[in-house]
């Protein structure tokens, strides 16, 4: 029941209407009375009466082309491949994300072809891909333009967060393709096999499990574009099959005998070094070099420091609530921001922009990014890593200093974070951390603690009928 609820909720506050089921048989129920205003379910395994994978089963023999998203409490690989042949379109690990819900979702919509939008958010302006003034992000603008409408391979490289799938529906929405289907499989989200599955589908019969045929992302693709996310994690075994395909446009599905001819434009993501994994046996080079004809390096955010202020006002603009007072970055949070070294990359930003808008309390955050920032420049540099903030100008502190340092942030970090948990009673933050009352008064005046509570924010949207959702608790 309280699975049941907070996904309810969660759904709604993305903007769709939802549909309450307790079990398999009330499932299907609703799907033969209301079937064309059904748009996905959401199908817990563990349900009374009938579970999950017979529920599935049942639904992909009267309504095949409904996307269905298995949530779970156990997260084998067992579950997982289980859930995955008998036809489910994704799975979800208990306890569910919101933002890991919203990707489901979205994908499980995309991937019918028929993706929902709620009225909210129609009227907002489209999201910009670059946002700034780093030369190296210009000039990889500028080669966005040009070789979007091209139906070459192309090969996106970067740190993780850096916003390589970003770049690769910029590419596929200038493209000749761009009102086509735009599929994205993350090669190291599953096991192999169900890569391959995923991939090229199978036929009834297949293996055990398989109960029907299922056409792959391939097949679906057809006459669009495909990103392959974290192509650098892909079975070794499986990269054979896939050069195949890209050099003659054709594949046979698991256990099939019949050839079916695609057109899809691939492209590929990886933060690893393939060279070196061409090195190392782990990639083929053969197929580095049938995917590599263009290839886009993207700088990690740390090397485009002009870029962070600029992106962080768009993307507080970008997530912002109406009626909502939207906080202003003051002068201390843009200088912290500068100096922190982003190891998430603009997928951290993102999240420290939501996060404001929800504190809406700019001296916090600039202390917490202040800290994080000391705290990095105190330990060694690892390899590949670069230092956010400069180096001392005239030699280094004594070891002595250095240790009182990091002994006072670790201490804010810990007062910080009993304030927070108590809304800033000081009373209660006391009892918390276990010392006298009067003790944190005199260490918060000492670290430079201010004391000034956190403020909170909600937000809700119009829902739209979209997602039913079954769990079993």
């Amino acid at each position: 029941m309280e699975v049941r609820g907070y996904l309810e909720m969660a759904l709604k506050c993305l903007g769709y209407s939802v549909e309450l089921a307790q079990d398999g048989d009330e499932v299907l129920s609703c799907l033969q009375s209301s079937r064309s205003d059904i748009a996905a379910v959401l199908l817990d395994i563990m349900m009374p009466n009938r579970d999950g994978i017979d529920t599935l089963r049942e639904i992909r023999r009267i309504h095949p082309g409904l996307p269905v998203i298995i949530v779970s409490g156990a997260s084998s690989t067992l579950n997982v491949v289980t859930a995955m042949k008998t036809g489910a379109t994704d799975f979800l690990c208990k306890p569910v994300a919101h933002d890991e819900l919203r990707k489901a979702v979205t994908r499980a919509l995309e991937i019918r072809g028929a993706e929902f939008v709620p009225p909210s958010r129609t009227t907002a302006p489209a999201t910009r891909t670059f946002v700034g003034r780093n030369v190296r992000m210009k000039e990889i603008q500028a080669l966005v333009g040009q070789i979007g409408w091209s139906e070459a391979p192309v090969l996106i490289q970067g740190e993780t967060g850096t916003g390589k799938e970003v770049i690769a529906r910029e590419l596929h929405a200038q493209s000749p393709r761009g009102n086509k289907l735009f599929l994205k499989l993350n090669c190291a989200a599953l096991p192999s096999e169900l890569v391959e599955s995923e991939l090229f589908g199978y036929e009834r019969g297949a293996f055990t499990g398989a109960f029907q045929k299922k056409a792959g992302m391939f097949e679906m693709a057809d006459g669009g574009t495909m990103l392959l996310d974290e192509i650098g994690d892909m079975d070794v075994r499986l990269q054979a099959k896939l050069l195949q395909v890209l050099q003659d446009h054709e594949f046979q599905r698991i256990g099939g005998k019949e050839t079916i001819k695609v057109d899809v434009r691939v492209m590929a993501a990886t933060h690893r070094d393939l060279e070196q994994a061409i090195a190392d046996r782990t990639f083929r080079e053969d197929l580095y070099y049938r995917l590599n004809v263009i290839n886009l390096v993207l700088p990690p955010l740390r090397e485009r420091a002009e870029d962070i202020v600029p992106m962080a006002e768009f993307l507080i603009k970008k997530h912002a609530v109406a009626g909502i007072p939207t906080p202003i970055m003051s002068t201390e949070l843009k200088h912290a921001m500068m100096m922190y070294h982003w190891p998430g990359n603009v997928r951290e930003l993102e999240n420290w922009v939501r996060k404001f808008l929800v504190l809406q309390d700019a001296d916090l955050l600039a202390r917490e990014l202040h800290a994080k920032a000391t705290r990095k420049s105190l330990r060694p540099a690892t390899h590949g890593e670069v230092q956010a903030a400069p180096a001392a100008q005239s030699g280094e502190a004594p070891i002595l200093e250095q240790v009182t340092q990091a002994k006072h942030l670790a201490e804010t970090d810990v007062i910080l974070a009993a304030l927070n948990s108590t809304r800033w009673n000081r009373k209660q933050a006391a009892a918390l951390l276990k010392i006298d009352y009067k003790a944190l008064l005199y260490k918060m005046k000492k670290l430079g603690v201010e004391d000034k509570p956190v403020r909170y924010a909600a937000a809700s949207h119009v829902p739209t009928k979209a997602v039913m959702t079954a769990t079993g608790g």
